[in-house]
């Protein structure tokens, strides 16, 4: 079966970076549009970058843009998302999917918290 699971998030401080993983299996193409989305409590979740396996064209909501990079290794079946320049508004749990999402890929997640 698919599976997607996250890892790297954590406490950090305002300004201080960090880098999640998205390791996937079973079924998800490599040619699947692949993205990071990140729920925070009391909101919905909100799309955050996306990436195209071979064209390399990636994008990336405007809250983000500028501070966070996505990519992949399509080899090791790995997406990443570089986070600098965070923000305690950036605390939340991150998600990868492809692009559109399909419910049965939802994942745990790994939190991400911006904290003074």
């Amino acid at each position: 079966q698919v599976q997607l699971v996250e890892s790297g998030g954590g406490l950090v401080q305002p300004g201080e970076s960090l880098t999640l993983s998205c390791a996937t299996s079973g079924g998800v193409p490599s040619e699947s549009v692949m993205g990071w989305y990140r729920q925070a409590p009391g909101q919905s979740r909100e799309w955050v970058a996306l990436i195209h396996s071979e064209s390399k064209f990636t994008n990336y909501a405007d809250s983000v843009r500028g501070r966070f990079t996505i990519s992949r290794d399509n080899s090791k079946k790995t997406v990443y998302l570089q986070m600098d320049s965070l923000r305690p508004e950036d605390t939340a749990i991150y998600y990868c999917n492809t692009i559109p999402p399909r419910e049965a890929y939802w994942g745990q997640g790994t939190q991400v918290t911006v904290s003074s």
